[in-house]
């Protein structure tokens, strides 16, 4: 048997709609990387990006589970002695809930060079009306 290797003229990607008020934060991101990643495609290359588009509905009704609106930090730093800024999971929401989805699913895509094209495909909206409804895209339920 050969092995199949994805050229990069031969990648076709799909648009998939998720609403993220359907299931907790952790396995939405789970969801969300694979479609991005592409690894539930029967043409998977490691190497080659061949993942899908995804917009995200309804971000505004995100779930957590448990204490983790209170107990899950974010940092970010300036570079500069004590430029350290932690903000709660609660607070993020409060100020940017496509912030929260984002990095939840980009602590799940791989760390290398295609993560960042990746995570460009991501499209994230508060309500449930969108920019792509003439991609025509399909919901994950």
């Amino acid at each position: 048997m050969k092995t199949y290797n994805l050229k990069g003229a031969n990648i076709s990607r799909e648009w998939w709609l998720i609403d993220a008020s359907s299931m907790p934060l952790g396995k939405l991101a789970v969801v969300i990387a694979d479609k991005l990643m592409g690894k539930s495609k029967v043409t998977y290359t490691p190497h080659i990006d061949n993942g899908d588009y995804v917009v995200v509905v309804n971000a505004k009704n995100l779930v957590v589970t448990g204490e983790k609106m209170t107990q899950k930090k974010y940092y970010s730093h300036s570079g500069f002695p004590g430029g350290i800024k932690k903000l709660s999971l609660e607070e993020v929401v409060e100020k940017d809930v496509a912030r929260a989805i984002r990095e939840a699913v980009k602590g799940m895509l791989p760390k290398n060079k295609l993560s960042a094209d990746r995570l460009a495909r991501l499209k994230v909206f508060e309500g449930a009306e969108h920019a792509h409804v003439a991609q025509n895209p399909k919901e994950i339920k």
